[in-house]
């Protein structure tokens, strides 16, 4: 008879994973049948597989399986840039939107849609096509390499400076965009209150493809990285004497982070709060070694947007409040629980 007891801790890693990624694929089912106008499950085959009803190939194809796709690289990228950042500053406060990561993607995302028209004329075909997520990547570059380089002090990051320096971007790009609003004509200023309240249901496909194309393309690099997220734990100094290029790592994370979430910030609008809870929850079920933790906090992701996507799409039929109330509804609390969790622990150290 085989001895299990070695694999115990292994099975409830795996059995943890695989109950995620069956309560996902549940929630990935549902947002292609539910909604205003109900589509049953042969329904949903025969469209699938080519033999549906007009309306309800148009209904599946052209509004719930892009919104779906564009939720599977929200929920990944923000879990993943979420994680990644919480294990390189060693802070579970860490998150894309603390630090200004979103803000940059969103000052980017905003000067293409209220000056795209006076910009596009002068730029190569191709770049115009894609000049929204393109923008919302330079922001978010731009917003991470300031944060990282600001609050570097002595050879070294801290994570005290790094957040003031954070709050001061959010709180800049709160002017810019104020001032973008203010020039704003009627259509863009449409399009940017939409875009800025966040939701999945009005990118097309080419934006929505470059959101989870880029997504895909960066997680191998999280995933090359969980054992540098592990190092990270022990301090930065004991990192680079265990054999690891600390600030390559560094490098390599925040530039995979600041391109996903501008990528998903371009064609979702700022959804916050996905990449402060889903880590923590995951770390809750499965551990805190990384490379268990990233593909729960992934599966976790995603799970969180199709549910807030669901219950918004839900709620008040036919209207749709923004994914951003409800994504903020959820994260807020939990917030000010981990943080005076946090403090508590503090005072009683």
């Amino acid at each position: 008879m085989l001895k299990t007891v070695p694999l115990r801790g292994l099975s409830r890693q795996h059995l943890t994973l695989a109950a995620l990624a069956v309560l996902t694929s549940i929630l990935m089912l549902s947002g292609l049948m539910l909604g205003p106008v109900s589509i049953g499950g042969a329904q949903l085959w025969a469209v699938l597989g080519g033999r549906g009803e007009p309306l309800d190939a148009s209904i599946i194809w052209q509004i719930r399986l892009p919104r779906l796709v564009l939720g599977l690289a929200v929920g990944m990228a923000l879990a993943l840039s979420g994680s990644a950042l919480q294990g390189v500053l060693r802070n579970p406060l860490a998150d894309p939107g603390l630090i200004g990561i979103t803000a940059g993607a969103s000052i980017g995302a905003v000067t293409a849609i209220v000056l795209g028209d006076l910009i596009t004329p002068e730029l190569p075909t191709l770049v115009q096509s894609f000049l929204l997520p393109l923008a919302a990547f330079l922001g978010s570059s731009l917003a991470m390499a300031c944060v990282f380089t600001l609050a570097r002090q002595g050879g070294e990051t801290s994570v005290a400076m790094l957040i003031l320096i954070g709050i001061a971007i959010n709180t800049i790009a709160g002017a810019l965009i104020g001032v973008l609003v203010y020039v704003a004509d009627d259509q863009a200023l449409r399009d940017l209150t939409f875009w800025s309240m966040g939701g999945l249901g009005h990118a097309g496909w080419p934006v929505v493809l470059v959101a989870l194309g880029v997504t895909l393309a960066v997680i191998p690099v999280f995933w090359s990285q969980a054992r540098g997220l592990d190092l990270f734990q022990l301090g930065e100094r004991q990192a680079f004497h265990a054999g690891l290029d600390v600030e390559h790592s560094k490098r390599r994370l925040a530039i995979s982070a600041a391109l996903c979430v501008g990528a998903v910030t371009a064609a979702a609008g700022p959804i916050g709060f996905i990449g402060l809870v889903a880590p923590h929850l995951a770390r809750l079920l499965i551990g805190h070694e990384h490379r268990w933790m990233l593909p729960a906090a992934a599966l976790l992701g995603v799970s969180l947007v199709l549910a807030a996507d669901l219950a918004v799409r839900l709620a008040i039929p036919p209207q749709e409040p923004p994914i951003g109330i409800a994504t903020s509804l959820i994260g807020g609390p939990f917030f000010l629980w981990l943080l005076t969790r946090r403090m508590g622990s503090i005072a009683r150290a």
